[in-house]
């Protein structure tokens, strides 16, 4: 199989061990194949369905994405490039992979509040958060690569958002430098194991050490995401982990760690109608059982990049550490009460 589908042992053991041979077969059957090209409508421009008919005008072959949706379309084939149109140069849609529709929709961002993108370039993620908000509140869009800001930038200024503020940090510095958010996005930085379809290097580039770097960033990231939301928000408290990956140590292992460092979190509902369920085992290793509220993507059962979703609530911004002690992360937005010095 390795030979065949053009795999590296490493890889492909670990992605055999996830289906059973049949479904296997499908899966990298369907990493040979480019998913759709989808697009998602600016809802603070357009409707789609005055978008779509715009397209159709122009000789665009389009169908919504499915029920799961309702500002996303399918284009099949077009005349004319899908991002040079005069619809496109004006904003009223964003080029975007159906997969990150998800982490948005899970996050569910409501108007008015705090919003941190952690991993925010090229902008999808964060122009659809601005969007649900209808340019109200604010939403914090870092990423920690300065060059792919630059699209993120021109993103936000054509689709006219006007609530979001770039910056460019390491986001494992994020508790510190800004915190109190009522959300935060985190889209980590993954192997990739679920874009095969559109980066091929992934099949013969990826090692036991890439594995290690990547599970440990995502680990630290997620830490930070959580300890950068306010518990104590009237309307929020949540943080959705995504990455673009179907391997269980970036996905599943992680959140479970997530859950063991940080006791002040759960897991909850993401509201997400279709996907599996995670694994709540894997090869003798036993996760949470909450776990299974988090959701698979697939490219073999969905036509979507493989994608993974988990969904959190702070229940607080202290952190028990030892018994009877607390810790309050810095930036979580809640102010300590100093103690008034004693004059002799």
């Amino acid at each position: 199989m390795c030979f065949y589908y053009g795999y590296n042992e490493y890889l492909m053991e670990k992605l055999l061990q996830l289906f059973t041979v049949n479904e296997a077969v499908e899966f990298f059957e369907a990493n040979e194949i480019a998913r759709p090209v989808t697009i998602r409508t600016n809802t603070l421009k357009t409707r789609r369905r005055d978008l779509a008919q715009a397209l159709i005008n122009r000789g665009v072959n389009l169908d919504p994405i499915g029920k799961w949706t309702k500002v996303g379309l399918t284009i099949f084939d077009s005349p004319v490039p899908v991002g040079a149109t005069p619809e496109y140069m004006a904003g009223h849609y964003m080029i975007q992979a159906a997969s990150s529709f998800l982490p948005v929709m899970a996050l569910a961002p409501q108007e008015n509040e705090r919003v941190l993108d952690m991993s925010a370039a090229p902008g999808g993620k964060t122009t659809y958060c601005a969007a649900l908000m209808k340019n109200t509140g604010l939403v914090v869009a870092n990423d920690a690569n300065r060059e792919r800001e630059k699209a993120l930038v021109a993103n936000i200024h054509r689709l006219g958002i006007s609530n979001a503020v770039v910056c460019n940090y390491d986001g494992r510095e994020f508790p510190k430098v800004m915190g109190g958010f009522d959300r935060v996005l985190l889209d980590a930085p993954c192997s990739g194991t679920g874009v095969i379809s559109k980066d091929a290097s992934v099949k013969t580039n990826k090692g036991p050490e890439d594995f290690s770097m990547l599970t440990n960033l995502q680990k630290e990231l997620l830490l930070s995401a959580i300890d950068s939301v306010n518990a104590d928000s009237p309307t929020g408290g949540y943080i959705v982990y995504s990455t673009c990956s179907v391997t269980v140590e970036e996905d599943e292992a992680v959140v479970n760690y997530a859950l063991s460092k940080r006791p002040n979190i759960k897991l909850v509902d993401a509201k997400l109608d279709f996907g599996r369920p995670g694994f709540t085992s894997f090869r003798g290793r036993a996760f949470h059982s909450s776990l299974s509220l988090t959701r698979r993507f697939y490219p073999h059962t969905h036509n979507m990049d493989g994608f993974f979703v988990a969904k959190f609530k702070k229940l607080s911004n202290k952190v028990q550490v030892e018994e009877n002690q607390f810790i309050v992360p810095a930036g979580s937005g809640v102010k300590l009460k100093q103690k008034k010095k004693r004059r002799n």
